[in-house]
């Protein structure tokens, strides 16, 4: 089975952005990562690019685009919709074609660190592993044997972890 995951944040700049790089990488060849803002900022951050090359994941095709990308029709059927901020997480998300399952998986925005080149680095690289480890249980749910209201119960602990 092949599964098409949404990663939301408000400017579509850091989080989002790392949370696709690593879902397209640990979740191939049964998942396609997407991410988009519901207010894209429409570039991508060097930090946020800087993480996902240091990890070795691909960057190509990264862009900061509208979440309105994925409610057209020609858009691709979702199944998992993810906030990774909080203020997306407050606002009224377009209806997604197919209803896919969503949870909100809060992350620190590292955009917002201010301090030395260093304290901003490990902000960016916390945010990251933060994604990383809960894309990991997420890939580990035994997604195509348990049901629907289970996964929705387990996708919302993830988020808490």
């Amino acid at each position: 089975m092949h599964y098409n995951v949404l990663f939301l944040c408000t400017g579509n700049s850091a989080r989002s952005i790392m949370a696709e790089a690593i879902m397209n990488f640990e979740g191939r060849p049964n998942f396609s990562a997407y991410s988009a803002g519901s207010h894209p900022s429409g570039t991508v951050r060097p930090e946020a690019l800087a993480q996902v090359q240091s990890a070795r994941l691909p960057t190509e095709g990264l862009r900061s685009k509208s979440w309105n990308e994925f409610s057209k029709p020609d858009a691709p059927k979702l199944d998992f919709v993810f906030t990774v901020c909080d203020n997306a997480a407050k606002e009224v998300c377009p209806i997604w074609p197919g209803q896919p399952l969503t949870a909100h998986w809060g992350v620190p925005d590292p955009a917002a660190v201010t301090g030395t080149p260093e304290e901003i680095e490990y902000a960016y690289r916390s945010a990251f592993m933060m994604l990383e480890r809960r894309i990991g249980l997420f890939l580990n749910l035994p997604l195509a044997t348990i049901d629907r209201l289970a996964i929705e119960r387990e996708i919302g602990k993830i988020g808490q972890q």
